[in-house]
């Protein structure tokens, strides 16, 4: 499995595009802006799309959700419980840092769902706390986890917007993702990856 990261738009968002390297298939997560880069590395890349996967649905992450949705008639997922700040620009935040942005979800993950999407597989952890559905993605085999807006490397997600909860935060961190393997590399929403057992050591928002 191969990881290409865009930093896109002024929040400086992570975005991901996830492939098999041998069967070209391939998932888009969080595409927050500047769709065209996303569309021309799969294109290039001569890549199979099967979705784009959400962790959360803050407009920082969305933005080029319906230009790349469009371009490869590929359906949009999110977890259970995140449809309302999808669906809504003014919980999204687009009405105010972006254009108005308000979208429908193709498929709903439950928690502890098992996905797969192509040769691609990963088990849907729903973390809520910066969002009411806010969900990260566990490519099991692999060691990879992308935590979106929830686990930061040494920081945590902000749980100060519309239907956050700092608590929510704080134990869908603990007991979801602390009780991952140390080894697992977190590939999150804003900054430069890390690792579980680096966050149980050293993160001091969840010591």
């Amino acid at each position: 499995m191969r990881i290409k990261t865009f930093i896109v738009s002024d929040m400086d968002t992570n975005g991901y595009i996830v492939f098999d390297e041998i069967t070209k298939d391939t998932v888009i997560i969080d595409p927050g802006a500047e769709g065209n880069k996303f569309i021309d590395f799969i294109e290039n890349e001569g890549l199979k799309p099967h979705a784009v996967i959400l962790t959360h649905a803050h407009f920082d992450h969305i933005g080029a959700v319906s230009e790349i949705k469009k371009h490869f008639n590929i359906p949009l997922m999110v977890c259970l419980g995140e449809e309302q700040v999808l669906e809504n620009k003014n919980i999204n935040m687009s009405s105010v840092y972006s254009e108005p942005i308000e979208l429908k979800a193709d498929r709903i993950f439950n928690d502890g769902e098992n996905i797969s999407l192509g040769s691609l597989l990963f088990k849907v952890i729903i973390t809520p706390g910066h969002t009411p559905g806010g969900g990260c993605f566990y490519f099991e085999k692999e060691k990879v986890l992308f935590s979106g807006d929830t686990l930061f490397y040494m920081s945590v997600g902000r749980s100060d917007f519309l239907l956050g909860s700092e608590s929510d935060l704080i134990n869908s961190i603990k007991n979801k993702l602390m009780i991952l393997p140390d080894d697992v590399e977190v590939f999150s929403g804003h900054g430069p990856k890390t690792s579980i057992g680096y966050e149980r050591k050293n993160n001091f928002f969840i010591r």
